[in-house]
């Protein structure tokens, strides 16, 4: 994530639910069923040191995209056109590239989802590498996993999966996307943004951005509800920019565009931009339950759009 701000101490206790896994696992209401196993080999994979932190215009994150390139076309996204690979031009003559997929959803013709993740990282300085496990390879890594899970349980609308690369310079990905959309601006109902999600010591997940769309509040809350994870809102008021997290990843080009987009996350943590970010430093039992509250989400959201809607 680019340049977030220390987050402060947040007071008193945690007035999140958690949900036993027993209870959730006889409730209509249960966690998602995904594949843990490739979620967890993905993030460790683009984590990997021979990925070399990912930097966009290097070695390292071709080896990256490949991967998810390769992990699109398995879990059956459908390319955009004839490609799951958008190239962009960045300062230098460097070349990002966006990797993207689509699932059709029941209702072909209504507007796209967008579920975003950035796989880049900050390469390599003083010759250790910033492997950027959480930042934001576990982002990257569900994409595929959350994937699959809709291929087989499909939304009304359809959703667009983006890997944006260069998120770590100035959202170069996510802003060539937005300015040279692959449908229509218009036929973008909202992006989901996924940045940091696989390690936080309080067990909680946080969503930015209800107080620039107030209509996605009560859907939020009531995932938190019935959420494997402590799932809060805030982060997010315009007013107190150094605390407004919309504006510090991927969803921030979809919202300068007017698109109605929400950052999913965790507070800062101190490997932040560590080179000790790495897969080991992840939990992976909050990375799965995060995940499977991600699609919760997107189920929410997906059907709350076809009646109120931003």
């Amino acid at each position: 994530m680019t340049g977030r701000a220390v987050l402060r101490a947040v007071t008193s206790t945690v007035t999140g639910l958690v949900v036993c896994a027993a209870l959730l696992a006889q409730s209509p209401s249960s966690p998602a069923s995904i594949d843990v196993d490739a979620l967890l080999a993905d993030a460790r994979r683009l984590a990997a040191d021979d990925m070399q932190g990912r930097q966009v215009g290097t070695p390292g994150n071709a080896g990256a995209r490949a991967l998810l390139v390769a992990r699109f076309r398995a879990v059956g996204l459908e390319p955009i056109g004839d490609t799951f690979e958008h190239p962009f031009p960045m300062p230098g003559g460097v070349r990002g590239v966006n990797v993207l997929g689509r699932l059709p959803g029941r209702l072909p013709d209504a507007p796209h989802i967008v579920v975003s993740a950035h796989y880049d990282h900050i390469g390599v300085h003083g010759g250790q590498v910033y492997n950027g496990a959480n930042d934001n390879a576990s982002g990257a890594a569900a994409l595929p996993v959350i994937a699959e899970y809709f291929r087989r349980h499909p939304t009304r609308h359809p959703l667009l999966f983006a890997a944006f690369d260069a998120e770590e310079a100035n959202l170069a990905g996510s802003r060539a996307f937005v300015a040279e959309p692959p449908v229509r601006r218009d036929r973008i109902a909202f992006n989901l943004n996924l940045d940091m999600i696989g390690r936080d010591p309080d067990n909680i997940l946080w969503v930015a951005g209800t107080s620039r769309s107030p209509w996605l509040a009560p859907i939020v809350a009531d995932v938190a509800r019935r959420a494997p994870v402590v799932l809060r809102q805030g982060y997010d008021d315009p007013a107190r920019p150094a605390d407004d997290w919309t504006r510090q990843s991927d969803q921030w080009s979809f919202i300068e565009a007017g698109v109605p987009a929400a950052y999913v996350g965790v507070s800062d943590f101190d490997l932040h931009h560590h080179p000790d970010d790495d897969f080991d430093s992840l939990t992976a039992d909050f990375y799965v339950r995060a995940v499977e509250t991600i699609i919760a989400l997107v189920e929410a959201i997906d059907a709350a759009l076809e009646t109120a809607g931003p």
